[in-house]
């Protein structure tokens, strides 16, 4: 189990780290492998299959469309690795000895993911990141009820799966581009198009 979490962190961490649709697709598909084996015991067979289902539909789409680049650790990413690792040490802290209980894996592993998909979603433009790291967040939403005394069964895997799966097919605006200003070869090079488009 604390293999598990640790991977769920380190798929969390990937989709931080990361601004290609290959490093984004490769932190999806291994926080669901992590939130997969944490849900076993209350979700069981049923459960399990849900989130993997909906999680390798999602890091599927999330690999083949767009630009084939992983993006990992760009120039400036630094503050991101603190906050990376800052949070996986406030979440042990917290799970291991600030909450009593069983579940000290899984409670780290819905606090690390929860904190650090809900800082990428508000510190990011970019469409691909923004839902790569909400379908990370209903994986994670999705085991935090297995953490209650009265198992919740599998439904809530279930609906976790299908949400992680759907959002990766949001229909786009017309035009809407993968990356934000900034990240594009325009932004690469420092320039800025002027109002008439040159």
């Amino acid at each position: 189990m604390a293999v598990a979490a640790f991977v769920a962190w380190l798929g969390a961490a990937l989709v931080v780290l990361a601004d290609g649709r290959r490093g984004l697709a490769l932190g999806l598909a291994l926080v669901t492998p992590g939130f997969a084996v944490l849900v076993w015991p209350s979700g069981g067979a049923l459960g399990v299959s849900a989130v993997v289902a909906g999680g390798a539909i999602a890091s599927w789409q999330c690999w083949r469309s767009g630009a084939a680049t992983w993006g990992i650790m760009p120039a400036g990413s630094t503050p991101r690795l603190v906050l990376c690792v800052a949070s996986g040490l406030l979440a042990l802290w917290v799970a291991a000895s600030v909450t009593t209980g069983p579940g000290t894996p899984l409670r780290f592993a819905v606090l690390v993911v929860l904190g650090l998909m809900g800082a990428r979603v508000l510190a990011s433009r970019e469409i691909a990141v923004v839902l790569t790291s909400i379908a990370c967040f209903a994986l994670a939403l999705a085991a935090a009820p297995d953490l209650a005394a009265i198992s919740p069964g599998p439904v809530p895997d279930i609906i976790g799966g299908l949400v992680a799966a759907g959002v990766m097919f949001v229909p786009r605006m017309q035009g809407e581009p993968d990356l934000a200003p900034g990240h594009g070869v325009a932004g690469a090079q420092g320039g800025r198009p002027d109002k008439d488009g040159s």
